[in-house]
């Protein structure tokens, strides 16, 4: 169904373009640009798996059953400054609600909704140990997940509703608190907040610059549309996809993430049918999964229109540069330009969006020696001998408005153009810190500056990010990024981009060494031991050390609320022997 399809018994879209006066999130809190956004006639619109419309959600019908639930909430006894956690699924029921917490003056706390790793306890445990975190009010979930989330928060010793019983509920003639800005909006956790969890404390005015700093660097116009799978417990799903579109005034189609995972191709029937400009983000896998999705299709222009895609976002892990050639190779003939490419950078303690690459700039590398990546500065040449190796880092753009980066060494001191090290930000959108946490709040915030934890350099004005600090293994005194490990074994016919994880790990004579982790879809024993050498080959002749290979079964390594791989996770369940590698012949 698109906005221009209206059978009267079919649900509407809200429209693409409108006359409302639009405003780029110049709002002092929240609750006001929502005020403003329900003044038009843009909204949000769900999709079920197959992208059919299910609900046309204007701001106006969001507004007003927000301020329904912000006063369903006063009555059950929420104060200013409160949490009240929400699971958060893709729905109108979860928007309305998120805004209600916010016109209450509490903070909202989106939790992740159940994952297919880890079953029923690992969910409840997830849950628990993040409603123990944020020390929330209540816990509101969708009715299919009382059960789950109803054991999390008796557990966390807090109230637990479902929200089709909390929406029943009358709505009493309250006053509704005044915000200001400096006033806390909401505490995101990010993707990797399952064992040790910081909820990040982000302010109404750190919301606005921020979601400001999108419009202004993607250059919303009145014919763009937002199309989105992307989860909203996430910081690019929540603030990029849900926030924004509400801050900026733009209709936005939504797909929830399972069905996306079932369907990809479903996201680009959404971006195909509306005659406006797209805009839509994706990490990297959900570009790799359309376009192998395809490679046993017909023609993509049979199907799909996207040559009205003008920003095609990528963001919120490694950018792949490969996999975006693959993208565009398989969706070229249906319209799809490599121009649209918009690779950014960012993270949930800045808000969301650190740097963002001009539009119609597209995918741009720099090929960089493997011994500079390291960030020790000491450009010696290759260890015994070996080539010079070179990998592809991609132009992550420029800081957005009012956002400063800065490269620096581990004792702080800043660094030239072209030098790796640590990257620290600084601007508006930065969080006021980890709820609870001063310690960790300490550790990575100095004088306003935030060190993002990530490894990068500056290029004429452009960042580019290598990795993360914490990935980095150590062998020997030198430095190695484990994704350059994974890289080399996806070289290796049947393996496909997230079936590896590398991370050091101490054998029993006490020395550090690499270990892989390998997804192995082979039941052979012989092909396993074959597969196995050539990994450690493999391995061995990229970086020149030896290392532990373990063939593991599909779908075994964890992946965080977001979908990218854990490899903190898959380390400390490997060593834990909860993951179990297959018995292979020496």
């Amino acid at each position: 169904m698109t906005e221009t399809q209206t059978p009267m018994d079919a649900p509407q879209a809200t429209p693409t373009e409108d006359s409302l006066p639009r405003r780029y999130a110049d709002f002092a809190t929240l609750g006001e640009a929502l005020d403003y956004a329900a003044s038009g006639k843009r909204g949000l619109n769900f999709h079920d798996a197959r992208g059919t419309l299910v609900r046309g959600y204007p701001f106006t019908d969001l507004r007003t059953d927000a301020l329904d639930a912000a006063r369903r909430l006063i009555a059950a006894g929420i104060k200013p400054e409160d949490r009240v956690a929400l699971v958060a699924e893709t729905s109108a029921e979860f928007a309305a609600l998120f805004f209600g917490v916010v016109y209450a003056g509490a903070w909202p706390v989106p939790l992740p909704l159940p994952t297919s790793f880890g079953g029923r306890d690992s969910y409840i445990e997830q849950l628990r140990v993040q409603l123990s975190s944020c020390d929330p009010s209540m816990l509101i979930y969708p009715p299919e997940l009382a059960e789950m989330a109803g054991a999390a928060a008796a557990l966390a010793n807090t109230t637990g509703v479902d929200w089709a019983e909390f929406g029943a509920r009358a709505v009493p003639d309250v006053a509704l608190p005044t915000a200001s800005s400096d006033q806390v909006a909401y505490l995101q956790y990010s993707s990797g907040s399952t064992r040790f969890p910081h909820g990040v404390a982000i302010t109404h005015e750190a919301l606005l610059n921020n979601l400001a700093a999108h419009s202004h660097g993607m250059q919303i116009d009145g014919t763009d549309r937002c199309i989105s799978w992307l989860p909203w417990y996430h910081d690019m799903g929540l603030v990029g996809c849900f926030l924004s579109p509400v801050a900026n005034q733009v209709s936005t189609d939504y797909l929830k993430t399972e069905d996306f995972a079932r369907r990809p191709l479903a996201w680009l029937d959404l971006i195909s049918r509306h005659k406006g400009t797209a805009l839509s983000y994706s990490p990297t896998f959900g570009y790799d999964i359309c376009a192998r999705r395809m490679s046993s299709q017909t023609k993509a222009s049979d199907r799909f229109d996207l040559s009205r895609w003008r920003v095609a976002g990528n963001g919120a892990d490694m950018i792949r540069p490969d996999v975006m050639q693959s993208f565009v190779d398989a969706f070229a003939d249906a319209g799809f330009k490599a121009s649209a490419f918009l690779p950014s950078y960012g993270l949930a303690e800045a808000t969301l969006a650190v740097s963002i690459m001009p539009p119609g700039e597209g995918i741009r590398v720099e090929l960089v020696e493997e011994t500079e990546l390291s960030g020790t500065h000491d450009n010696g040449a290759n260890d015994n001998g070996r080539p010079q190796r070179f990998r592809a880092i991609v132009n992550c753009g420029k800081p957005v408005r009012d956002m400063v980066v800065e490269i620096r060494q581990e004792n702080g001191t800043p660094l030239p153009d072209r030098a790796i090290g640590k990257v620290w930000c600084k601007g508006p959108s930065v969080m006021v810190g980890y709820f609870r946490d001063p310690a960790a709040t300490e550790a990575c915030l100095q004088d306003g500056w935030l060190d993002t934890g990530d490894m990068g350099y500056l290029s004429d004005g452009y960042v580019y990010i290598v990795g993360r600090a914490k990935d980095m293994i150590i062998v020997n005194g030198k430095n190695h990024w484990p994704q350059d490990i994974e890289w080399a074994v996806e070289q290796i016919p049947g393996f496909k981009a997230g079936d590896i994880a590398a991370f050091a790990i101490t054998t029993p004579g006490g020395e550090e060494t690499p270990a892989v982790l390998v997804q192995c879809r082979s039941s052979d024993d012989a092909e396993r031991t074959r597969l196995r050498d050539a990994i450690r080959e493999r391995v061995r002749s990229v970086t020149g050390m030896n290392c532990v290979v373990e063939l593991i079964p599909p779908r075994t390594l964890p992946r965080t609320s977001s979908g990218k791989l854990s490899r903190a996770k898959a380390r400390n369940l490997y060593l834990a022997g909860e993951i179990k590698p297959y018995d292979i012949a020496a």
